[in-house]
């Protein structure tokens, strides 16, 4: 078996979508734990340059220290399994053409992974390489957005086929 059937294989696993879906859920709420624990609002949704100095300069070192830590972290978890879950959802429903609708997960990945860069380069003030987050943070959130979008229709017309199924 070569290895894109056996990742595929391994992606569209009932097991697999399950704990992809529940971490996913934990660590989008550990976000909102952390930033409220230390006072900080989480700069991934933003994507003005001048709005990103502006906040991370009003921050304290030990906002900063925290948000780095937590970028690093949590915003390196958080995407790999949104994508990984988003991808396996696409494969898992939509058979005929899971490979493509599974490109948008699986790209977020790797878009948010090198906006995480971004952020931690600026909070740690090591390099301002703000100015890509315009491009970048849209461009993650599109991803996002797509792969969500079609998860949610992929789950839909499962659930959907389900009801019917029973109904006759």
């Amino acid at each position: 078996m070569n290895i894109q059937k056996s990742i595929r294989a391994s992606l569209i696993k009932t097991n697999t979508l399950w704990i992809l879906f529940v971490t996913t859920l934990l660590l989008f709420f550990t976000f909102r734990i952390v930033a409220s624990q230390w006072g900080f609002t989480f700069i991934d949704s933003i994507s003005s340059p001048e709005e990103l100095r502006h906040l991370i300069a009003g921050m304290s070192a030990e906002q900063r220290i925290s948000h780095s830590w937590a970028t690093s972290t949590l915003d390196v978890a958080f995407p790999i399994c949104a994508g990984l879950l988003f991808a396996g959802v696409a494969l898992c429903f939509f058979p005929k053409y899971g490979v493509y609708l599974a490109i948008p997960g699986f790209l977020a990945i790797p878009t948010d992974l090198f906006e995480g860069v971004i952020q931690v380069l600026a909070l740690t003030n090591n390099a301002d390489l703000l100015d890509l987050k315009a491009i970048v943070t849209p461009l993650k959130a599109s991803l996002l957005l797509a792969g969500l979008a079609i998860a949610i229709v992929g789950w839909s017309s499962w659930l959907f086929s389900k009801f019917r199924k029973k109904g006759h």
